[in-house]
């Protein structure tokens, strides 16, 4: 026994199993056996043993408490249930049983587990996981006054738990309170948290607030974790134009571009409105005409074509028929007056060119 221990201790769970079935009384081994296999992950053997051990000792609070987390690991959660209701019954002040009762409703989808998680704050209002449980529940719902309840009484006794932290940022922003936000998103990374998500949200904050090179990095960051998300990536390329970097927001663009194969009528639109900042009329005219390919109806996108090569050509008269091919495809589109005005001025301009 003290062979097998020694073996169980320092993790040759194996060899220990093999010593621990040589004993005289096999019976009172059953547990430490049923242990070694849950370690080793031959989960069927572990339970047979818990169950070999509990005939045994069927009081044994611990051994069924042991057996009841195998058997929802194993995904026996009927099994699970049982065990832990039977529990629950035995200690119902027990704040821990009712915890992994109310795991077990959470993966059955049972609606118990909302009321569950609540009583075990009611036992234990210091209970973490039971507190996150219960806040992200609130604000997948948006109760964004439950969630900071649930959140800040967490964070009394743990500050630096970062599920809870996540949780209060994500409650920030959803509630459009993006300075906070980004105060608690920040925390989070200072604490050694990072994830795609995190750095997208955090952007999108920054980008609210008017602070692009700030969205830039954090997309940035956020791209290390996918980069060919092409959403991104043209995120990226807005944000550059919006500081009147058009160089890094053509190349931006274009990247998200090749990776899109969704229709990209606004998206080309957008790209020819940065090429049109850079004087890149002949780049401009060459994407328009693919926005109106992927989207041949779209009055505004024509406007811009017609507004573009207006621009690009020196010719009066081959500016006026960019404005009559406009009128003949929307007689009665919503910029007609605006493109009748210029037309006059260009004839009229034209006409005292002419005498």
């Amino acid at each position: 026994m003290q062979k097998a221990d020694s073996l169980m201790a320092l993790g040759n769970y194996s060899k220990a199993i093999e010593l621990y079935k040589t004993h005289e009384n096999p019976t009172t081994v059953n547990q430490k056996i049923a242990s070694a296999y849950e370690a080793i992950g031959n989960y069927n053997q572990a339970a047979q043993y818990y169950q070999f051990a509990i005939n045994n000792q069927p009081e044994n609070t611990l051994l069924n408490y042991q057996y009841g987390k195998l058997l929802s690991k194993i995904k026996k959660y009927p099994e699970a249930k049982t065990v832990f209701s039977d529990l629950v019954n035995k200690d119902p002040k027990n704040p821990n049983f009712l915890f992994e009762l109310g795991l077990l409703y959470e993966k059955t989808n049972d609606t118990l587990t909302l009321p569950t998680f609540q009583e075990v704050f009611k036992l234990d209002n210091n209970h973490q996981k039971a507190i996150f449980k219960i806040a992200r529940n609130h604000l997948v719902k948006r109760r964004h006054d439950s969630v900071s309840f649930y959140v800040d009484n967490g964070l009394k006794t743990y500050p630096e738990n970062l599920e809870l932290i996540s949780l209060k940022a994500q409650n920030y922003y959803w509630l459009q309170q993006y300075e906070n936000a980004i105060n608690w998103f920040e925390k989070l990374i200072d604490l050694g948290e990072s994830s795609q998500q995190i750095h997208e949200m955090l952007s999108f904050a920054f980008k609210e607030n008017y602070d692009y090179d700030l969205a830039i990095k954090q997309l940035e960051i956020a791209l290390k974790y996918d980069p060919k998300n092409a959403d991104n990536l043209f995120r990226v390329g807005q944000y550059y134009h919006k500081l009147s970097d058009n160089e890094n927001a053509e190349k931006y663009m274009n990247a998200a571009l090749l990776l899109m194969d969704q229709p990209l009528d606004k998206e080309y639109r957008e790209l020819a409105v940065v090429y049109n900042f850079q004087k890149k009329y002949a780049e401009a005219i060459q994407v328009l005409n693919k926005s109106i390919k992927e989207n041949p109806d779209n009055e505004y996108t024509h406007f811009i074509l017609a507004y573009t090569k207006e621009t690009y050509y020196a010719d009066l008269q081959s500016k006026i028929e960019v404005y009559n091919k406009y009128l003949e495809k929307f007689p009665n589109g919503q910029f007609k007056p605006m493109v009748e005005r210029r037309m006059a001025d260009l004839k009229k301009e034209q006409f005292l060119e002419e005498n």
